[in-house]
């Protein structure tokens, strides 16, 4: 007696099937894990060749206080430039080192604030007396400065780092330029900038050009922290936008772009600088404030009574109580 055949239906079928998907699946997930290793792997790489410098400074320093405040400092110096490069960049030939941005970034319980301390700003820089306070640079390096902020403002600094003008054309190039948004036509050959009124796409030179001049506007050293403060924003954004992560040759410059413009300061550690980048991106709109010390006048002295007002809510990590009053653009000059 022949055995009865096996009842009609799909399974052998769907049998067939799901082995012709395994390989399939199994591809998808590899290529899934690769690309995880390489999202995590790449920015460990980078982090590898960033410089350490020394930046605590001796002596009496300001208590620990709540939240984090890191010092951005762009650095004025042109030994990472050929000849050829400071021509194009219109950086000229200074000799020495001094500090063209100076900016504070408080993260806490409240909004991040970034603000920018005017580098014409004239303070008291231990061991040199009353002088502008981008020369502390100059003088001591970033443990000088350190001490200097700390000394006129209170707040404590507890992280560092320092960026370079070539770093940051190649920064702003590795994330395909930046949107910048002009409220008046710009001309400064000094600064080999020619852009007009009104929101643009930048690339690395013309975003130097743009966050470093300071000729043509009546608010000079004033207006040119405002656009620094928006040039730094714009670069934050684009790091972290979905077009960054996915396109691997872009994250890839990105990350070591980033590792050859930087130096940060000893004992950051890739925790630390991860919380700084991922802050830097979100300091404008709701979820963040950006502003200039709170100033009186066009000699960009500080206002006596709203800088310190400025200050100690940064010490009290207090920036949800910060007005408009306190926290403009223009350090509240019109």
């Amino acid at each position: 007696m022949r055995p009865a055949p096996p009842p009609s239906g799909s399974s052998p079928r769907r049998s067939r099937s799901g082995r012709r998907w395994r390989p399939r699946v199994r591809h998808l997930l590899l290529l899934l894990v690769a690309w995880l290793v390489f999202l995590v792997g790449v920015p460990i790489y980078a982090w590898s060749q960033v410089e350490e410098v020394p930046f605590t400074p001796d002596g009496d320093r300001p208590d620990d206080q709540p939240g984090t405040t890191y010092l951005l400092v762009g650095s004025d110096s042109r030994g990472d430039l050929s000849e050829e490069e400071r021509r194009a960049l219109g950086t000229g030939d200074a000799a020495g080192q001094r500090t063209d941005t100076i900016l504070l970034l408080h993260t806490g319980s409240g909004p991040n604030l970034l603000m920018s301390i005017p580098r014409d700003s004239v303070v008291d820089v231990p061991g040199y007396g009353t002088t502008k306070i981008n020369a502390a640079f100059a003088f001591g390096g970033a443990p000088l400065l350190t001490q200097t902020i700390e000394n006129e403002t209170g707040i404590r600094v507890d992280e560092y780092v320092e960026i370079g003008f070539g770093g940051f054309v190649d920064v702003v190039d590795a994330v395909g330029g930046v949107e910048i948004c002009p409220r008046e036509a710009m001309q400064d050959p000094l600064a080999k900038l020619d852009v007009e009124k009104g929101c643009q796409e930048a690339d690395g030179a013309t975003a130097l050009g743009y966050a470093r001049s300071r000729k043509i506007s009546a608010l000079g050293d004033i207006d040119r922290a405002r656009r620094q403060r928006e040039v730094i924003s714009a670069i934050g954004a684009e790091a972290v936008s979905p077009w960054t992560v996915v396109n691997p040759w872009r994250y890839w410059r990105l990350n070591n772009a980033g590792a050859d413009a930087v130096a940060v300061g000893e004992g950051m550690g890739p925790v630390r600088a991860a919380m700084w980048a991922s802050a830097m991106t979100n300091v404008n709109g709701d979820s963040g404030l950006t502003c200039g010390v709170p100033i009186a006048n066009l000699n960009v002295d500080w206002d006596p009574e709203r800088a310190p007002q400025m200050f100690q809510a940064i010490i009290e990590d207090d920036t949800e109580s910060i007005t408009p009053e306190l926290c403009s653009p223009t350090g509240g000059l019109q």
